[in-house]
């Protein structure tokens, strides 16, 4: 049994994930991305990528560059997205904190998202905070998602109770 999804009707200035497409939209973005760790910046940039796919918030995308050095290693596991292909993880550090497998990349991505090559995604849950232009965001909801809630994204979203078969 389905549930009926009841899209959120988005305000001026604010965008539904439910016209997001499927699959993705890969979109440059010149947003201030900040991320702390352990009460160190370890991110302050103007470059980013947003990927934006149906019911889910969008995902900022990093250039390596953007992060302090010695902040991002290799960290066990892989995932595979039928959109953007194989996926490794990173471990994030800062302020003597340690966040195993908490950001991840597409060294190799597939065809119509080969922008995403290298770039670093971050959950931002698993950091002290992230913002976008100033706001903090909120984590996707569910323990896989990757996406980050501002006040200008309107769901439902992927991730809350009662999505599983979205």
């Amino acid at each position: 049994m389905s549930t009926r999804i009841i899209p959120v009707t988005p305000g001026p200035g604010q965008e539904s994930v439910w016209d997001y497409p499927r699959p993705p939209r890969l979109e440059p973005s010149t947003e201030r991305i900040r991320i702390v760790l352990g009460g160190e910046l370890i991110v302050d940039t103007t470059d980013s990528l947003r990927v934006l796919e149906t019911s889910h918030p969008p995902v900022y995308y990093l250039p390596r560059t953007a992060f302090v050095p010695g902040s991002l290693e290799p960290a066990a596991g892989s995932s595979f997205c039928e959109f953007k292909g194989s996926a490794e993880y990173l471990t994030v550090r800062g302020g003597g904190q340690e966040a195993d497998g908490a950001a991840w990349s597409y060294p190799e991505p597939s065809s119509g998202f080969e922008a995403l090559a290298g770039w670093v995604a971050v959950y931002a849950g698993r950091m002290d905070y992230c913002e976008v232009d100033g706001e903090r965001v909120l984590p996707q909801p569910g323990r896989f998602y990757g996406g980050w809630i501002t006040k200008r994204i309107v769901g439902p979203f992927k991730g809350e109770p009662g999505t599983m078969g979205w």
